[in-house]
């Protein structure tokens, strides 16, 4: 009897910044992230050779780098959050957005774990930021209506962790994603007392994941994750060229997780 084929997923795409006050500046890179069906790491493992979940590998998923990063189990961390938040799972998917180690290396900037409850529906989007100096912080917003398969849906918070030096953080976010398909949407805006400040996308098309998936984001971006601890870099010296101000780190929230209520759920304009 032949095996159900793979629900995990490879998207390869762009990610732009676009920063609006209180000058112009854009960037845009090409991308690639994986979609994992948090179930089905066991047989990503067995069944593709460049690929290994918690073990060393050209391309490798490491529990210690997301959730809680103790090196424990994932969705249960992920269900366990979620019941916190008055959702409860029944045991549904979790999948998780993110890049992959390369070569034993990842920075994911942010990561995003769609929680689905048994009949499938997207019940929760925990939104998994880090920044450069070894910190991370997570949001988890509800929803109070299940989108429809690929529709598009408006959520936001106040922004509660220190990300980036030119940013203050008397900010607030406001996200409009699509539930994972054939397509990959993330609209970011970031908004401070003077108006938005930020806008961000995360596109991308959707490819089996497999073995020519695996070559062709070798060969289309070769060394990616180091790329991205680069040009984070390297876009910080140009906005301070241009004048950018600079506020200073304050300590990490006490809380790992901000548990958002499902009230921070918008209606999709």
């Amino acid at each position: 009897m032949p095996r159900p084929a793979l629900r995990s997923r490879i998207y390869f795409g762009r990610v732009m910044h676009r920063r609006l006050r209180p000058f112009r500046h854009r960037f845009a890179y090409r991308v690639y992230a994986f979609l994992f069906d948090l179930d089905e790491l066991e047989r990503l493992d067995r069944e593709l050779p460049l690929f290994s979940h918690n073990r060393a590998n050209l391309f490798s998923l490491r529990d210690r780098d997301h959730g809680p990063r103790d090196g424990s189990p994932l969705k249960p961390w992920a269900a366990r959050l979620c019941a916190e938040a008055g959702v409860d799972l029944r045991g549904g998917r979790v999948r998780l957005l993110c890049l992959p180690r390369l070569l034993g290396y990842a920075f994911n900037p942010l990561s995003l774990w769609f929680c689905h409850d048994a009949e499938g529906e997207l019940r929760a989007v925990i939104y998994e930021v880090r920044n450069t100096f070894g910190e991370h912080h997570s949001y988890l917003i509800p929803l109070t209506v299940p989108p429809a398969a690929e529709a598009a849906f408006d959520q936001a918070c106040a922004k509660g962790f220190y990300v980036s030096p030119f940013i203050p953080m008397a900010a607030s976010y406001r996200f409009r994603l699509r539930v994972p398909g054939r397509r990959l949407a993330v609209l970011i805006r970031q908004a401070v007392k003077e108006g938005e400040i930020l806008l961000a996308t995360w596109t991308g098309r959707s490819a089996r994941l497999g073995l020519a998936a695996l070559f062709r984001a070798l060969l289309l971006y070769p060394l990616l994750t180091f790329k991205i601890m680069l040009a984070i870099h390297w876009q910080a010296l140009r906005l301070w060229v241009k004048g950018a101000r600079y506020h200073r780190r304050p300590r990490p929230p006490e809380e790992p997780v901000s548990l958002e209520t499902p009230a921070a759920q918008l209606p999709a304009e």
